[in-house]
C-alpha cells in the first residue's frame, strides 16, 4: 500500500495528497506533519519505513469539505485520491487514482467558495517593459486577457482582480513584484509559449484561429491564457464546455484606478483590511450572490462608455418609478445560478444545485411578467437574455424531489413517477416491510410460537427470531443463523430468496438512479451557453435593482454626464461617512472647470478636508458605474483616471519609509495624470523636514496646475501654498473653517472660499487627550518661535562702514553690502535656465526678507 501511495505522491510532489482509505482520507510523511499543523488534527504513526514510524494524519471522508475549505483559504492545493477499484475483486491494494485537484483558483464547490466574491485564477509573464496577464473565473467561465506596460500598471490590475491563485513562468524576472502574494505557483516555460497557447485555445474554443475574439495581437497575454487553460485542465481532469470564449480586457474602456487609489477610497476593503464601512458595504443590497459579485466588478472597473452609463441610469429611474418590488422578491428565489452553470459544465453539480435551478426556471415566467410593463431598453434587453426554459423546467420538476439530499451517493434524489423501472425496483425494496409483517403472522400461526418475530438488520440481513425458551419448537426447515443471549435467529429458503431479491433491487435502484442523474447533465448541456447568458443578465438586473433601491433609501440623485470640462455638484455628501455619523452630515458644493482646475484646501485637522476630497472621488466613481450619486445637480465631465495621495504608512516588508511610500505614489501621479484626471493630494511633503516638504508640495502643486492641468484637490497645512493662486491661473483657495472659544474648538465642516487663517493644531491635540502640561509647553514654544521669526524680520541695527547709510536729507538708507552679500548667497550655484523649486523658494524668502528690511 505504501508503494502505491509513494507512486501517486511522486506525481504530485508539491501539494497535499488526500489518500482515501475506507472512511478516511489519510496523509503520510511531510504531508501529515503539515496537515496536522494547518488543520490542528492529531499526528499519529502507522507502520515503519527504514525502521522509523511513518507519520500519519487523517480526516473523515464525510467531513472533508470543511477541511478543504480551510486549506483553500490558506492558499493550499490538495490532490484528492479516490478508491476506483472494487475491494471484493482486488488482489493487494485497491486501485486508486487522483480524481481531482483542488486549488484556490480552480475550486467550484459551493462549500469552498466565498459566496459574494469572485474567485479568479490568473497567470502573468513578460518583463518590466510589458506584461501579459490572463484571468479566468472557473466558476463562471469568464476568461479575459490583456497586456500592461510597467510594473505600476500590473500591480494596479492585480489589486483590482485580487486573484486567488497566480501562475508565473520559471525564470520570471519580475518575481519580486508578486513574491509576497498568497497562492503564487511556478509553471514550466513551455506553458507560456505563444504557439502552444494558441493551439490549446483554438482546440478549446473549436476554432481555427483567435482572430474572431480580437486577441490575436496579444502575444504575451495569449501565453498567459494558455498557461491558465492548461492548469485548469490539469486540475479539473474533465471537459470544460463552459469556457468557450476569451475577451480582450481594454483598459481605455475603464476609468483607471491605481492600487493606492483603491486602498485610499476604501471601495471594497477598509484601511484595516475588513469589509465594514466601505462603499461596497453601503451599496450592496443585491438579492443574489452573483449580483453582489457583479457590483464589486462594477466598482473596481468603472466604465467610460457614455451610452451604457446613460442606459443604466434610465433603467434605475424606471425601477424607481415603479411602486412594485416584485423583481427583487423573484431574484431572491432564483439564487446564484451562475456558479451552478459551472458545476453543470464540470458534471460536479449536486442534487440541490438541480433543485435551485428548477426553482429558478419556475420563477422565470413570473420575472418576464414583472419586467414586461417597463418601457425601458435595458430592462427589455435583459428580459430577452434571461428568457424561459419550459422544457428544462418540466424535466427538473418531474425528475427531482422537493428537498433532495446533499449528494447522490445513497440515492433518494429522483422523484417518484419519473421512471417506471426505478419505481418498480423501489416498490420491491420498500415493500419488504409489508411482506415481513405478512410472513410473521403466517409463521406464528403455522408454528404456534407466540414470541416469533421476523426482522432485518444491515449486518445479518433478514431473520426469524424465537426466544430461547421456545427455540425447541422451531420447525425442521428453520436454519439457525445466529445465537444471542436470550434468542435464536433462523433463516428459511423462502426468506433467503426474498432477501436476495430485495437487496438486489436496492443496488439496482441506486445504479439506475445514478444513471438517470447523469442523464440530467446530458439534457442540460445543449442549453449551457444560453443558461450562462441568462445568469449574466440576471446579475446585471440584480445590480440595477440594487442601485435603484439605494437611490431611494440614501437620497441619491441622477448626475449629468457631460462632455464639457469640469466636475461640479451641490450639497455633496460622503456616502459612507454619512451612514456611520450620529449627527447630520454637512453637505458641501464643488466646482471645477477650465478656470478652476485646482482647489488648494486649507483648514484644521479634523475639519473635514480628507472627507471632502474623498467624497468627490466617490461621487465621480459612482457616476461612472451608472449609479445615482449623493449630491444635487451633479455635472460630471470626462474623467480618464482617479488618483489619490492620502495618508501614509511604512512599507517595512519592502524597506520603504513613510516618506518613500509618499513620494512613490506622488511620482506615479505626476507621470500618469492627464488633463482629464481627477487627482486628490493630501498633505504632500509632511514626511520630511519643513523646508523640503514645503518645496516639494509647492513644486507638485505648480506642476499639476501648470503642466498637467488635472482636476486637483490639494489639501495642505503649508500656508505658503495659498499664494499659488496669485502666481498660477486655474488655482483657487478654499478652506474648511472652525470656531475657537477659549480652550475649545468647534469644526464647522463647511467649505468656504479663500484660505484658512490658522490650523488649530494645538486645539486638536488637546481634544485628542494630550496632557495639559504638554499643550502649555507647546504654546510657550510656539510663542518663542513666532517671536524669533518676528525678530528675524526686523532690519539690522549695524550699518555698513564703507557705504553711506543716509541720504542727502539725512534719512536712513538700506545697507548695500549685506544686501549684495545675501543676494549672492541666494543666487550661488543657481542656473537661470534650471531653477529648482527649493532654490526658487530660497530666493523668494531672501527677497521677501530684504523687502521687509
Amino acid at each position: 500500500m505504501m508503494r502505491q501511495y509513494l507512486n501517486i505522491k511522486a506525481q504530485h510532489p508539491n501539494i497535499l495528497l488526500f489518500y482515501r482509505m475506507g472512511d478516511f482520507y489519510e496523509l503520510f510523511y511531510d504531508d501529515a506533519r503539515r496537515a496536522a499543523q494547518l488543520l490542528d488534527i492529531s499526528l499519529t504513526a502507522r507502520g515503519k519505513s527504514g525502521g522509523d514510524p511513518i507519520p500519519m494524519a487523517g480526516v473523515p471522508y464525510h467531513a472533508v469539505e470543511s477541511y478543504l475549505a480551510r486549506l483553500v483559504k490558506m492558499g493550499e492545493s490538495i490532490a484528492i485520491c479516490e478508491q476506483v477499484g472494487d475491494p471484493a475483486t482486488s488482489k493487494g491494494p485497491v486501485e486508486r487514482q487522483v480524481k481531482r485537484i483542488v486549488t484556490p483558483g480552480t475550486v467550484t464547490d459551493e462549500a469552498l467558495l466565498e459566496e459574494r466574491q469572485d474567485n479568479v485564477l490568473a497567470a502573468v509573464c513578460g518583463t518590466v517593459e510589458k506584461f501579459g496577464l490572463a484571468t479566468l473565473d472557473v466558476s463562471s467561465g469568464r476568461f479575459l486577457v490583456a497586456e500592461y506596460c510597467g510594473d505600476e500598471a500590473l500591480l494596479a490590475e492585480l489589486q483590482r482582480i485580487n486573484p486567488a491563485e497566480l501562475l508565473y513562468p520559471e525564470g520570471f524576472t519580475a518575481l519580486p513584484l508578486i513574491d509576497r502574494r498568497k497562492g503564487i505557483r511556478r509553471r514550466p516555460e513551455w506553458e507560456f509559449e505563444h504557439s502552444t497557447a494558441t493551439e490549446l485555445l483554438t482546440k478549446q474554443f473549436q476554432t481555427t484561429a483567435l482572430d474572431g475574439f480580437g486577441v490575436q495581437d496579444l502575444t504575451l497575454g495569449l501565453g498567459s491564457a494558455g498557461c491558465v487553460l492548461q492548469y485548469v485542465k490539469d486540475t479539473q481532469r474533465t471537459a470544460l464546455p463552459h469556457i468557450n470564449s476569451i475577451q480582450k480586457d481594454v483598459q481605455e474602456s475603464r476609468v483607471q484606478l491605481d492600487a493606492a487609489t483603491r486602498r485610499n477610497l476604501e471601495i471594497t476593503q477598509n484601511m484595516g483590511g475588513n469589509h465594514e464601512h466601505t462603499l461596497f458595504s453601503v451599496l450592496d443590497t443585491t438579492a443574489t450572490a452573483m449580483g453582489s459579485r457583479m457590483l464589486q466588478r462594477y466598482l473596481h472597473a468603472p466604465i467610460t462608455d457614455r451610452h451604457e452609463l446613460i442606459s443604466r441610469q434610465d433603467a434605475i429611474a424606471a425601477l424607481m418609478a415603479s411602486p412594485e418590488h416584485t423583481v427583487t422578491e423573484l431574484l431572491k428565489q432564483i439564487g446564484d445560478i451562475e456558479r451552478i452553470m459551472a458545476r453543470l459544465a464540470l458534471r460536479s453539480a449536486r442534487p440541490r444545485d438541480f433543485a435551485r435551478l428548477r426553482n429558478a426556471f419556475n420563477c422565470f415566467p413570473a420575472l418576464q411578467d414583472a419586467l414586461a410593463p417597463f418601457n425601458n431598453a435595458l430592462l427589455n434587453s435583459l428580459a430577452s437574455e434571461i428568457g424561459t426554459y419550459p422544457e428544462l423546467q418540466t424535466l427538473l420538476n418531474d425528475a427531482i424531489i422537493d428537498n433532495p439530499p446533499v449528494v447522490i451517493r445513497d440515492g433518494g434524489v429522483i422523484a417518484p413517477g419519473f421512471n417506471a423501472e426505478l419505481d418498480e425496483l423501489r416498490a420491491l425494496s420498500q415493500g419488504a416491510t409489508d411482506y415481513l409483517d405478512q410472513m410473521e403472522q403466517r409463521e406464528r400461526e403455522r408454528t404456534g410460537i407466540s414470541t416469533l418475530k421476523v426482522g432485518y438488520n444491515r449486518v445479518h440481513g433478514f431473520f426469524i427470531e424465537i426466544s430461547r425458551a421456545q427455540s425447541a419448537q422451531a420447525p425442521a426447515d428453520y436454519i439457525r443463523r445466529q445465537t444471542l443471549k436470550n434468542t435464536e435467529r433462523y433463516i428459511t429458503p423462502e426468506l433467503k430468496e426474498h432477501e436476495d431479491k430485495v437487496l438486489t433491487s436496492q443496488s439496482r435502484a441506486l445504479a439506475l438512479e445514478k444513471q438517470l442523474y447523469e442523464q440530467l447533465f446530458d439534457a442540460m448541456l445543449p442549453a449551457l451557453s444560453a443558461l450562462i447568458a441568462s445568469a449574466t443578465a440576471l446579475g446585471k438586473l440584480d445590480v440595477i435593482q440594487c442601485l435603484a433601491e439605494r437611490a431611494e433609501a440614501l437620497d441619491l440623485h441622477r448626475p449629468a454626464l457631460t462632455d464639457a470640462a469640469g466636475i461640479s455638484y451641490e450639497e455633496g455628501r460622503h456616502p459612507v461617512v454619512e451612514q456611520v455619523m450620529d449627527q447630520p452630515f454637512i453637505a458641501n458644493p464643488l466646482s471645477l472647470d477650465d478656470s478652476r482646475r485646482m482647489l488648494v484646501i486649507t483648514g484644521p485637522n479634523m475639519g473635514g478636508k480628507s472627507t471632502y476630497m474623498r467624497q468627490t472621488a466617490l461621487i465621480v466613481l459612482m457616476a461612472y458605474i451608472g449609479s445615482f450619486v449623493p449630491a444635487h445637480n451633479a455635472f460630471i465631465g470626462k474623467i480618464d483616471r482617479i488618483f489619490t495621495r492620502i495618508g501614509a504608512s511604512d512599507d517595512l516588508a519592502s524597506g520603504r519609509s513613510t516618506f518613500m511610500v509618499e513620494m512613490t505614489e506622488t511620482a506615479n501621479i505626476l507621470h500618469n495624470a492627464t488633463e482629464h484626471s481627477l487627482v486628490l493630494m493630501d498633505e504632500i511633503g509632511r514626511g520630511t523636514s519643513t523646508y523640503d516638504g514645503l518645496s516639494l508640495a509647492w513644486a507638485c502643486a505648480h506642476y499639476l496646475a501648470s503642466q498637467l492641468k488635472a482636476y486637483t484637490l490639494f489639501a495642505t497645512h503649508y500656508f505658503e501654498l495659498t499664494q499659488l493662486p496669485d502666481q498660477q491661473d486655474g488655482v483657487v483657495n478654499v478652506h474648511l473653517d472652525a470656531i475657537e472659544h477659549e480652550d475649545t474648538i468647534r469644526f464647522m465642516h463647511s467649505v468656504e472660499q479663500g484660505a484658512a487663517s490658522q490650523s488649530y493644531g494645538l486645539q486638536v491635540a488637546a481634544l485628542a487627550g494630550v496632557p495639559r502640561s504638554v499643550i502649555q509647553a507647546a504654546r510657550q514654544k510656539l510663542a518663542e518661535l513666532e517671536a524669533s521669526k518676528a525678530d528675524a524680520a526686523k532690519p539690522p541695527v549695524k550699518t555698513s562702514p564703507s557705504i553711506s547709510t543716509a541720504d542727502s536729507n539725512g534719512q536712513a538708507q538700506l545697507p548695500l553690502e549685506p544686501v549684495s552679500q545675501a543676494l549672492q548667497e541666494a543666487m550661488a550655484n543657481i542656473s537661470p535656465d534650471e531653477l529648482s523649486p527649493r532654490q526658487a523658494l530660497d530666493l523668494i524668502y531672501t527677497l521677501k526678507r530684504l523687502s521687509q528690511q
